[in-house]
């Protein structure tokens, strides 16, 4: 395998979301008369919006998308660093990475600056790309803007819906098990438990440098 960047999902991945996003979807369904445990199981991975039209298609995905962006902003506080983040993070300072998410630009931001996580030089999110997740062009673009091709990327996916769009753009992917058992994350190359388990996968394929 031959690694030339390494691409991140966000949530699950470099920021313990999970418990936010949950009490964001749940407050969302329960006001809009859903099941939560049904809706919650269409969000991983996906844009707010494209989870809305799924679980309620009689609603207007663009006005329930602001709804659960006025959720989203109550939640300054829940979004804190994944294990292992910073470190492996700071190990990349010097290498070539992106992140690659279906959130938004603003909000992705503010968590990083909360959670004292760095952004790299290309971001990728959903509003960037007119088919998401689990479609392989968001994965496609930051490989170009990267200027590499999505077979020398290293992709590290928490999501079923991540990891597929990360195989159809041919990348190579890293499952995360943080929010899903190795056998949802069916399609990934390999996986792994930790981000400390992925910084010792690229040391030994010699993209990062021992410490």
């Amino acid at each position: 395998m031959t690694i030339s960047a390494v691409l991140f999902d966000v949530d699950g991945v470099l920021l313990d979301s999970t418990a936010a996003h949950r009490r964001i979807w749940t407050s969302w369904s329960l006001a809009r008369g859903l099941n939560p445990e049904k809706v919650w199981r269409l969000t991983f991975g996906r844009r707010p919006e494209d989870t809305v039209k799924d679980a309620a298609p009689h609603l207007d995905p663009v006005i329930e998308r602001r709804v659960l962006d006025e959720l989203l902003a109550q939640e300054k506080d829940g979004f804190p660093p994944l294990d292992g983040a910073a470190d492996l993070l700071e190990a990349l300072s010097d290498s070539p990475w992106a992140i690659v998410t279906s959130g938004d630009r603003t909000s992705v931001g503010e968590r990083f600056a909360a959670a004292g996580l760095p952004l790299p030089a290309v971001q990728v999110y959903g509003s960037d790309v007119e088919h998401a997740k689990p479609a392989p062009d968001c994965f496609a673009l930051a490989a170009s803007r990267l200027g590499v091709a999505p077979s020398a990327c290293l992709v590290v996916e928490d999501a079923p819906a991540g990891v597929s769009a990360a195989v159809a753009a041919g990348c190579t992917v890293i499952g995360l098990t943080t929010t899903h058992r190795e056998e949802s994350l069916g399609q990934a190359h390999m996986c792994a438990a930790s981000l400390a388990e992925v910084r010792n996968l690229l040391i030994a394929q010699g993209f990062l440098a021992r410490p």
